[in-house]
């Protein structure tokens, strides 16, 4: 079963966690793109670069008539031979942070990065699964399950993170399969042109000289010449440069990415950062004003103002949180209640609460100016109201 190919191994708790240690998957981090196992654009790109080197040099650069040929071999030969060793150090060297590198860890498997449980496996400059203390510009790649130094991304053409010890070396190789990827493509336009226009251009070199007519041609001349029909010469000229356009659209973009990221003086993680947070900040506005406009909808207000329960109603489920609140209503009727209590009849003497509740329970005609003539209650001894809603002098009576 597909459970007993991991290792499992504890890991320190997260935080807020149980203190029992949770058993997780690791494995064993990657060092470089050489480690097992390869991936599927990597072999793609090595069997690409060798196809159109063949085809390139083989080919269709021997056609060229002098001194173009020449020019040509010098210009895709550097052009390829920079590429190649730029490739090979890129994928070589280790990209991973001093301190991971200090450790030599990596036969020992790791735990695996699962972000579910983790937003973030690097917390005060220093990596939980690592174990050691990072730079601030340092992530952790869960692809190759180690700290990188500088990271800027992970690519898979080469298998391996691009960070700061490979990020030269790697811009190089980009410019150079460039520049290779161009040439290539003006080369077999031109053959493809000029073998209509003008085919005698093209059979210059010596060893067409005993070849008859101009039908049949050679490839991997001058070392091993080969005869081909010149439909089969065309068709593979179609091929190679639908192929070659397709690895130039390719290129430029991703090189005019980087060219765009360096004068932004930023990487490719901060940009990748950068469109998540425009992303949420996008989609927060847009949650607010559909919300803004379900509050105003009267329909929604109706029915929220339905499920709504009073002032009682909540109180009796939630004492505690109608004494947290101050419920207006129970402190109204208690307030009566104590007035009731307090008031003597026959008397001219009020309490204080009752004066106060007199103020409270005013009307809106209270916010009159007041009668110079009307006696205060103060001064003229009062009764009390059957209905013990207010004080009655000896006027109203």
């Amino acid at each position: 079963m597909d459970c007993f190919s991991q290792r499992w191994r504890r890991t320190s708790p997260m935080q807020g966690s149980s203190s029992r240690n949770e058993l997780v998957p690791s494995k064993t981090p990657r060092m470089n793109g050489w480690s097992w196992p390869p991936q599927v654009f990597q072999v793609l790109g090595w069997l690409v670069f060798g196809y159109l080197a063949v085809v390139s040099f083989g080919i269709y650069i021997p056609l060229l008539p002098r001194p173009w040929n020449h020019v040509l071999y010098s210009l895709m030969g550097i052009a390829f031979a920079v590429h190649f060793f730029t490739h090979i150090a890129a994928v070589t060297i280790d990209p991973a942070d001093a301190s991971v590198r200090a450790k030599h860890s990596y036969s020992s498997p790791m735990p695996v990065f699962d972000r579910t449980k983790q937003s973030h496996v690097i917390q005060d400059l220093h990596c939980y699964l690592c174990d050691v203390n990072v730079g601030p510009k340092v992530k952790h790649c869960g692809v190759c399950n180690k700290c990188v130094e500088d990271f800027d991304h992970h690519c898979k053409w080469l298998n391996t993170c691009i960070g700061g010890r490979n990020y030269h070396c790697f811009f190089v190789a980009l410019s150079s399969a460039t520049v290779g990827a161009f040439l290539h493509v003006a080369v077999i336009l031109f053959i493809f042109i000029q073998h209509y226009l003008d085919p005698k251009i093209l059979r210059t070199a010596p060893q067409f000289e005993s070849v008859l007519g101009n039908g049949t041609w050679l490839a991997f001349i001058p070392l091993a010449p080969v005869k081909t029909s010149s439909a089969g010469l065309l068709i593979l000229a179609f091929l190679t440069v639908i192929l070659s356009a397709i690895c130039l659209l390719l290129l430029c973009h991703l090189l005019g990415f980087h060219f765009y990221l360096f004068f932004k003086g930023i990487s490719t993680y901060d940009y990748v950062k950068m469109q998540r947070q425009k992303e949420s900040r996008s989609r927060d506005p847009e949650t607010g004003k559909a919300n803004d406009a379900n509050d105003k909808n009267p329909k929604n207000q109706s029915s929220r103002m339905d499920r709504e329960p009073t002032p009682l109603q909540s109180s009796s489920k939630d004492p505690v949180s109608c004494r947290m609140s101050g419920c207006t209503e129970l402190e109204h009727i208690r307030k009566s209640a104590e007035k009731k209590d307090s008031f003597h009849y026959g008397t001219g003497h009020t309490t204080e609460t009752t004066a106060k509740d007199n103020k409270s329970w005013k009307s809106d005609d209270s916010e009159e100016e007041p009668n110079p003539s009307r006696k205060s209650v103060d001064s003229v001894p009062g009764m009390q109201d059957p209905l013990g809603s207010s004080v009655m002098t000896a006027d109203d009576t």
